[in-house]
């Protein structure tokens, strides 16, 4: 099965030009669903992982299924004033400003090796201002893990530049 053929395109959305790629019909496709998650645990066998961070909203879906299959906790990576408990940020540039990422204090330990996990890379604004929270967090980050790169946007290449190992399950080109 080629995963690009169960996520849907929406053109210009979110704005005119932007060719949104929609992983909810891959989510809704049990065959897809269960092939994503099994090849985004795949790199790490044999690898010690001890938690699972997913970034909102998608990342939660996945994450969770991901934690579960590898049979360890997973932490919520979420916007600014989302979460109940005390936490720490990490803000990170938009197009037209600034947006924020919290996790609770207490959803990292510090050295525990984390897979971060997320739908989609394109610009990597939030994926690095997750890894910068979870390494303040005293996180080692083990992988990065999409189901979509947009390579052309260089986020997963800036992920790369800083260290870190990315892996994505499909790639849009042209993006």
């Amino acid at each position: 099965m080629d995963l690009q053929t169960v996520i849907r395109t929406i053109p210009d959305y979110p704005k005119p030009g932007i060719k949104f790629r929609d992983i909810t019909t891959l989510l809704n496709d049990a065959r897809g669903f269960r092939r994503a998650v099994d090849e985004l645990v795949q790199p790490l066998a044999g690898a010690k992982i001890d938690k699972v961070a997913g970034i909102e909203a998608r990342g939660f879906i996945l994450g969770g299924a991901i934690a579960h299959q590898l049979s360890v906790g997973f932490a919520p990576i979420r916007k600014k004033g989302k979460l109940p408990a005390e936490t720490i940020s990490e803000s990170y540039e938009l197009e037209y400003g600034v947006d924020e990422v919290e996790i609770h204090v207490d959803s990292i330990e510090p050295d525990e090796r984390v897979l971060l996990v997320d739908d989609l890379i394109a610009t990597g604004g939030t994926a690095i201002a997750a890894i910068k929270l979870l390494e303040r967090a005293g996180a080692e980050i083990v992988l990065c893990a999409f189901i979509v790169d947009l390579p052309d946007l260089g986020g997963a290449e800036k992920l790369r530049a800083m260290g870190h190992n990315v892996t994505a399950l499909t790639a849009f080109d042209g993006e």
